[in-house]
């Protein structure tokens, strides 16, 4: 998972990469100057009652999200529930003011047709030892994912929403600059990883069926990163590219550079010259959003 989001693996390639061994940890740096510290840890029981006894403040002290993953496919639930509510115990002890996100993952070895009902099931009871053991509501998200779908995307971009400082300032320059463009709709990427960072949707594009549509375009972004990277001979993390285009009789949508560490996608109305004018002023607006180091 983290390899896929950080690292630019793609999900066949996963497989060759072994279990996390007792805690790994790695800094990465995020729009720029954010930098993330992120402590990978092993989830088989040793390694966890290592965490929760030996390692205690050490591991859960000035934490500021709590990522738990469930594997749907385990033969042992009730455990792994032990673990998550023990988990919790000593992050409320240690960092009561974290964010909580429990992610059920491997969604796609559950058919189709049960995982709504599944999801639902797992979120409460997720949602209740949160609730439980002294967080509120709001500090708790619970998710769906897998590594061979766009799940994995929405998941961590919640993840990654909180953890940016100054995401209201961003939405609100990006809410006076789709009114300028007339767009429907402006997403903003984080160039690296393809992970959506926010997003200003407007007028009828709220009713959009595609709910995750911003998942979808991370995924293509992605993928197209590794083609280039196949034909060029250069790291995924390092391909990039100037602008990429999409016309059709029903809208225009294009993605550009916004600001060295981020991309932006904007879709709007079938119109040749406003397309136009959106690009050029998409370029004029680079500067004001400079500021803001993202």
């Amino acid at each position: 998972m983290r390899s896929i989001i950080f690292s630019n693996y793609v999900a066949k390639d996963v497989r060759r990469l072994g279990a996390t061994i007792d805690v790994e940890h790695s800094t990465i740096r995020f729009m720029g100057n954010l930098q993330l510290n992120l402590w990978d840890c092993g989830g088989q029981d040793s390694f966890v009652e290592s965490y929760l006894n030996n390692q205690r403040s050490h591991v859960f002290s000035s934490v500021a999200v709590l990522i738990f993953v469930f594997d749907i496919s385990s033969r042992e639930p009730a455990s792994d529930m032990v673990n998550f509510s023990a988990t919790l115990r000593a992050l409320h002890e240690h960092s009561p003011n974290s964010r909580v996100f429990a992610l059920t993952h491997k969604m796609d070895l559950i058919p189709m047709e049960q995982r709504s009902e599944l999801i639902a099931d797992k979120s409460s009871e997720m949602l209740q030892h949160c609730l439980d053991e002294g967080f509120t509501q709001q500090q708790i998200g619970c998710r769906a994912s897998s590594i061979w779908d766009q799940s994995l995307y929405r998941a961590w971009k919640d993840v990654i929403y909180y953890l940016v400082p100054n995401a209201a300032a961003i939405e609100n320059m990006l809410r006076k600059l789709a009114d300028l463009l007339d767009a429907r709709e402006l997403i903003l990427y984080e160039r690296t990883t393809c992970l959506a960072v926010t997003h200003v949707t407007r007028s009828a594009e709220s009713q959009n069926p595609y709910e995750d549509r911003f998942e979808r375009i991370s995924s293509i972004l992605k993928t197209h990163k590794h083609s280039m990277a196949k034909h060029t001979g250069m790291l995924p993390s390092e391909a990039a590219f100037a602008e990429l285009q999409v016309k059709t009789g029903d809208f225009m949508f294009f993605i550009t550079r916004l600001t060295e560490n981020t991309n932006l996608a904007v879709s709007m109305p079938s119109d040749e010259a406003a397309f136009n004018a959106a690009r050029v002023n998409v370029q004029l607006a680079r500067q004001e959003f400079a500021h803001l180091d993202i």
